[in-house]
């Protein structure tokens, strides 16, 4: 299941996603998709599965080896860690923990395309729009793609609060 996971988040962002890319439109599914594994199945199995999608992420393009796999890790998580406090099943909770998730996601890769610090120096305004719209475009698209699931399924995707994940 892992590995069927990480395969369609990957074609997706390589295929359907890239047009919104080149409109300046980031809909960060790597992150959604390990906010939604961390959300299921806790901090140890989200950590697992944000780095090995991370890795396949990096593996996929032409640049530094990591670069998404260790965000993506600590990201998967710091977010199973709160599931076992938060309301999982609530449409603001997922809204705010995929919008965390995809500027923290943001807020570390866009640094790796400017050149580092020096590139921060004069790209820090397209650091923050990248941040921004990647935040406000990916959280209400995740919501609603959770919502949609949780409808068609018809029962809770991620169990109660109280309950362990996975």
């Amino acid at each position: 299941m892992l590995v069927l996971g990480i395969v369609v988040v990957l074609l997706l962002r390589s295929t359907a996603l890239s047009a919104f890319a080149a409109r300046g439109v980031v809909l960060d599914v790597l992150a959604f998709a390990t906010v939604v594994w961390a959300l299921r199945h806790g901090a140890t199995w989200g950590a697992t599965f944000g780095f090995a999608i991370g890795l396949a992420a990096d593996l996929d393009a032409t640049h530094w080896l990591g670069r998404h796999a260790l965000v993506l890790s600590l990201i998967g998580f710091v977010v199973g860690r709160f599931a076992r406090t938060l309301v999982r099943e609530s449409a603001s909770t997922q809204f705010v923990l995929i919008a965390l998730a995809a500027a923290a996601h943001q807020a570390w890769v866009v640094p790796f395309e400017l050149g580092g610090i020096e590139g921060l120096l004069t790209g820090w305004p397209y650091l923050l729009q990248r941040v921004v719209i990647g935040a406000f475009a990916t959280a209400p698209a995740g919501t609603l793609v959770l919502v949609a699931a949780r409808r068609l399924v018809g029962r809770p995707l991620f169990g109660h609060a109280l309950g362990q994940p996975g």
